[in-house]
């Protein structure tokens, strides 16, 4: 049977036992609680980090969803960007800025085509029998028959009509002959088909082709430029020719209430005005130099050839 003394002493050690594991749960808590607090916090620093480097830096570029084109540059969107040279682009001059001279110089460059200033082509000559020498070009007839069809390559949907060239073949003979036809295929690049008349200047007729060189030139005249209206012509639908032009003609005009307007070329050689706008009113033609004629008092005569005072300049 326990004594008091030993009763007691059992009582002191249970007391000490309590307050010990108390403290030292509460420094177990306490150090957790440190522990924890130096931990970084996964939900918020965690998805920062994460989340920064996609929307600083863009982990691949993206190509431009646009096409680039010679008057926009595509930008990172795709969206093009007009150059200064789309702002500075020359318009068509109004009617009250228009010159009222007959004679222009175009700030243009050439307006040649296949058919080029300065340039020699070779080809072959063969010869045809050119009637009374009227051809593709709706020129009618021909006065000296030194006239030629241009192959289609070289015709140009009638660019070349009315252009003066000289040919020379290999013996040393030259003839100069106007382009008033056009020589369908088998006809190749480089090749004229000569009148008669003109193929027999350079060799006999019997030879049938020869090897030729050739070159535009612009020939001294005395014949002024003439305009014709084409039959059916009228205030609604027209077509426009010009006649006994030194160079050829690259672009004709006509002026229209909002000022000029270039009309669409045939391969019959006349400028069409499908709507008849400027039927009627005044007309400019450029040629290949970029020289401008500017005609007016030309009445709406279907075919009827009507003379001006004006020439282009010899070149």
């Amino acid at each position: 049977m326990k004594t008091a003394r030993q009763a007691a002493r059992q009582r002191r050690r249970r007391h000490r036992l309590m307050v010990g594991t108390t403290v030292a749960l509460a420094a177990a808590g306490v150090v957790a609680a440190l522990v924890m607090a130096l931990l970084p916090d996964r939900g918020t620093d965690g998805a920062s980090v994460a989340v920064a480097p996609a929307a600083g830096t863009p982990a691949r570029a993206t190509p431009p969803t646009g096409t680039p084109s010679p008057t926009g540059t595509p930008t990172a969107t795709g969206s093009p960007t007009p150059k200064a040279s789309a702002n500075t682009r020359s318009k068509r001059p109004s009617a009250a800025s228009t010159p009222r001279a007959a004679r222009t110089r175009s700030t243009t460059a050439s307006s040649a085509g296949r058919i080029r200033p300065g340039t020699t082509y070779p080809g072959v000559a063969t010869a045809y029998e050119a009637g009374d020498g009227d051809g593709a070009c709706g020129f009618g007839p021909s006065d000296d028959m030194m006239i030629a069809a241009m192959n289609t390559t070289d015709y140009e949907t009638s660019r070349a009509c009315g252009a003066y060239v000289r040919v020379r073949a290999a013996n040393g003979a030259s003839i100069t002959v106007r382009i008033t036809n056009e020589c369908p295929l088998p006809c190749a690049p480089g090749q004229l088909d000569l009148s008669q008349q003109a193929f027999a200047k350079l060799a006999d007729l019997k030879v049938g082709r020869i090897p030729i060189t050739w070159s535009l030139v612009s020939p001294s005249t005395s014949q002024t430029v003439s305009i014709r209206y084409k039959t059916g012509s009228n205030p609604y639908w027209c077509g426009i020719q010009a006649i006994g032009h030194r160079n050829p003609v690259a672009r004709l005009e006509v002026h229209t209430g909002s000022g000029w307007r270039q009309l669409p070329r045939t391969s019959y050689n006349y400028f069409i005005s499908a709507d008849g706008s400027g039927c009627g009113s005044t007309i400019r033609i450029t040629d290949i130099y970029g020289e401008r004629l500017t005609v007016s008092g030309i009445a709406l005569r279907p075919n009827v050839v009507q003379p001006t005072r004006v020439q282009f300049a010899r070149h």
